[in-house]
């Protein structure tokens, strides 16, 4: 059987009168079953499983729309593609909302029938079929602009194409995803090169891609100079390509102006998200605000001082803005922000910080069943958006839908799927995350990893004085030498932030202007 041929039945009480387009469906491979009334089709549908049923609605007796509910209970997932001489609106309005598939009126032609059957019975496998051979055309293009990329934009239009046909490929059953996913790895290579070349340059001049320091200066400010409220969310370690799914679920409720910005290593939470609030690079945190700058080694939690650290901000501008600052780390969290969304309409600024997303990665490593669950970056990305789809997030943004605010939503930084184990040996200080380490004598094999070896041309705090940051690249981890075994066969596979990649480092910088409802 080739993929064209499906078991259909088709239902019109002229029946005889449609033996010309039967006899041109037989031909293309499909096998026809008929009834003249819908008693008839219900008895057949008891009987066979039919991969689409036509079904008039104009018939004696049972009417299409009650053959139709009786149809739908015995076959809820067969499509059924109303045929029908009626163009009342009242009837096309009813069968939509039953879920039919698709809705002809008479006369139709053999060619609508056969364009609804390959909508309806094999969109999946002509969906895979375009897919695959649309990135196999591309692969050599995209090869050649991973090996011309020279600036950040030639990055940033790498890393989206490679995410389009990265989302594309996952929804069908295409063996070109692993061959995508060395091209990944072949362009977070390239990535990590062009990063080691320019960073440190980027961190002493101004004249470099829009960085975390800059995104109240030249994202925020500007749009309430405008004469706009502003409301920034910061989703903790959301990707981009989660950020395009997560689009889907807005999309009809906004112009959406989407961007990428690079996150400051190391891409982790305290210091990018407190690069992003305070305007300024941890290392002048640390200098001008000491009280508000906590080290690797302290107990402290690392990101409680975001509050404050935006005062100084609007301070240091001279502005006079006035905000909010807020949090929601769980469902209480949240309930409690919902109450108060509209006490804080009068602010300039609104910031918002939401923490799930972050807390979903770190639960994939520590917990089986979640590991199970998000077992691949497709499975991670369907998690995403269905939490999305239930959250708190998704109300707080359809409540901001009706509003008059200018939205920037946007994340500290992202994170990479980790495989490649490279050891590193360091003293007891040395800090746990699995992309970057801070220490003294630390030893590594330089041709693995991207070192700063002076913390301070980085704008990076410094906490002894032959501290070096050590950056693993592409979806390498660090694992010590001791107890080696058991740390790989724990962390391999796991989402993982600190490093440098694509997925970390190119970060979801979105605006989000409500459409006004007529």
């Amino acid at each position: 059987m080739d993929m064209n041929n499906g078991l259909l039945l088709w239902v019109d009480d002229e029946i005889e009168l449609l033996k010309a387009h039967i006899i041109f469906l037989e031909k293309k491979g499909y096998e026809l079953v008929t009834a003249s009334n819908g008693t008839d089709a219900i008895e057949q549908c008891r009987n066979k499983t039919f991969d689409l049923i036509l079904l008039d609605e104009q018939m004696p007796g049972l009417s299409g729309l009650e053959t139709l509910q009786r149809v739908k209970e015995i076959q809820p997932a067969t499509p059924v593609v109303m045929v029908t001489k009626s163009e009342e609106e009242n009837i096309m309005n009813q069968a939509i909302g039953s879920k039919i598939a698709d809705y002809l009126i008479k006369p139709v032609n053999p060619s609508q029938i056969l364009l609804s059957l390959k909508k309806n019975i094999h969109r999946k496998e002509l969906v895979s079929e375009v897919t695959q051979s649309g990135y196999q055309q591309d692969y050599i293009q995209i090869s050649s602009q991973i090996s011309e990329a020279r600036n950040f934009d030639d990055w940033k239009n790498v890393y989206r194409r490679l995410v389009k046909w990265e989302l594309e490929l996952s929804s069908t059953d295409s063996s070109m995803a692993e061959t995508l996913t060395m091209q990944k790895a072949e362009a977070n290579i390239g990535f990590a090169k062009y990063v080691a070349k320019n960073y440190l340059d980027w961190i002493q001049t101004a004249d470099r891609p829009l960085m975390s320091p800059d995104i109240f200066k030249r994202k925020v400010f500007p749009e309430i100079d405008n004469g706009s409220k502003v409301f920034l969310i910061v989703v903790d370690n959301l990707r981009y390509d989660q950020w395009r799914v997560l689009s889907e679920e807005i999309a009809d409720m906004f112009d959406i102006d989407e961007d990428l910005y690079m996150s400051i290593l190391p891409t982790a939470t305290q210091y990018a998200r407190n690069a992003i609030f305070s305007g300024l690079m941890p290392l002048q945190i640390a200098e001008m605000f000491p009280e508000l700058w906590v080290d690797e080694d302290e107990e402290e939690g690392k990101n409680l001082n975001e509050h404050p650290l935006i005062g100084t901000q609007i301070e240091r501008y001279r502005r006079h803005d006035t905000y909010s600052y807020h949090k929601i780390n769980d469902s209480a969290g949240a309930d409690k922000f919902i109450s108060k969304i509209h006490s804080i309409e009068h602010n300039d600024l609104n910031v918002l910080v939401v923490n799930f997303i972050d807390m979903l990665s770190h639960a994939r490593t520590e917990m089986r069943m979640i590991r199970e669950l998000a077992n691949n970056e497709s499975a991670y990305r369907s998690i995403t958006k269905s939490w999305f789809h239930h959250s708190v997030l998704a109300e707080i943004i359809r409540e901001l839908s009706q509003s008059n605010y200018k939205i920037i939503l946007t994340a500290d930084h992202g994170c990479i799927r980790t495989t490649n184990p490279i050891k590193i040996i360091g003293d007891r200080n040395t800090n746990t995350n699995l992309r970057y380490k801070l220490g003294k004598n630390l030893s590594y094999n330089p041709r693995e990893v991207f070192v700063i070896r002076d913390p301070r041309q980085a704008k990076l705090p410094s906490p002894n004085i032959s501290t070096s940051y050590v950056f693993a690249t592409g979806d390498s981890f660090f694992a010590y030498p001791n107890n080696y075994n058991y740390y790989v066969s724990y962390y391999r596979d796991t989402f993982q932030h600190g490093g440098i990649s694509m997925e970390e480092m190119l970060v979801p910088l979105i605006g989000l202007t409500p459409r006004k409802k007529q």
